[in-house]
């Protein structure tokens, strides 16, 4: 399967205020030091910073005078957030073709851009209909306001749902070793089978996060693998991720410029089929069926 994102994604949750508050400043320089090194595709949704990143990153853009050609947008809407910037009264998901219209033309607007690489489907709202999801897919792409369309968070059913009116060229998912479902619930291979290129959120999961007898497990061996390839922790499990035959694109989260670096060079690195096996199974604990 064909992509034309970078196999690493870079993540912007955390640009803003939902994490480092980076300065606009601080913005441009990472961005073009992601792309200097290879990096070239930047993962939004319109909720970032209470609706607030994308513009800040935005500004960035705009100030670095890099082409847009060079580099790779996505974005995500649909969920209606209860923060300061909406008069939500409770968090709700929202897909009528208006209001994806208007979410889509609102991020490029922010963002700087004439266009999206991607828009996504942020998750699956129990009222959506695809009828009037396409009418808003189609439109926006025969205005050449987005390239192509897809989901995140979606199930295969939910897939199958959406994709009867509109092509999904991605479905940006949770994965990790320790969220490893989709490797057992077949989303992978479904997304395998239909051409979808599935991205991870999450890719280093609560390996670094949580105490508890898995993540005891799989550090002592991540220790083991760590000097047998010669790579940190980290690398090792998205080494993990990117093995996997659906060719995915772990989306990063990190603006720590030694860790992007470490990010990248994981794509370098051969994991054996043997060691991947073992770093699933010592997750889990018990031998695979």
């Amino acid at each position: 399967m064909k992509s034309n994102f970078s196999r690493i994604i870079q993540g912007c949750m955390n640009w803003g205020k939902w994490g480092s508050s980076l300065s606009t400043n601080e913005m441009e320089k990472l961005i073009h030091f992601n792309i200097e090194i290879g990096i070239t595709s930047f993962d939004h949704a319109d909720i970032y910073g209470d609706y607030t990143t994308e513009k800040e990153f935005g500004e960035a853009f705009k100030n670095s005078s890099i082409k847009r050609e060079e580099l790779q947008l996505i974005s995500k809407c649909g969920i209606q957030y209860v923060g300061e910037t909406r008069s939500n009264k409770v968090k709700h998901y929202q897909y009528d073709s208006d209001y994806i219209i208007f979410s889509a033309e609102k991020s490029i607007k922010d963002l700087k851009a004439e266009y999206l690489d991607i828009f996504l489907l942020h998750r699956p709202s129990p009222l959506m209909h695809p009828d009037e999801i396409s009418k808003a897919v189609d439109l926006l792409i025969s205005q050449g306001k987005i390239k192509s369309f897809g989901l995140s968070n979606f199930t295969n059913y939910q897939t199958d749902l959406i994709s009867a009116n509109s092509k999904v060229s991605a479905n940006q998912i949770q994965f990790s070793l320790s969220y490893n479902k989709p490797i057992f619930d077949s989303s992978l291979d479904y997304m395998l089978v239909n051409n979808i290129t599935p991205m991870s959120w999450s890719p280093l999961g609560t390996i670094f996060k949580d105490e508890n007898e898995n993540n005891k497990r799989i550090h002592v061996l991540l220790d083991e693998l760590s000097v047998k390839y010669n790579v940190s922790k980290d690398q090792l499990l998205l080494c993990w991720i990117l093995k996997h035959p659906s060719k995915i694109h772990p989306v990063i989260g990190t603006v720590k410029a030694e860790r992007i670096i470490a990010a990248k060079d994981s794509l370098s690195i051969r994991l054996s089929e043997i060691d991947w096996f073992r770093m699933l199974e010592t997750y889990l604990g018990h031998k695979l069926p």
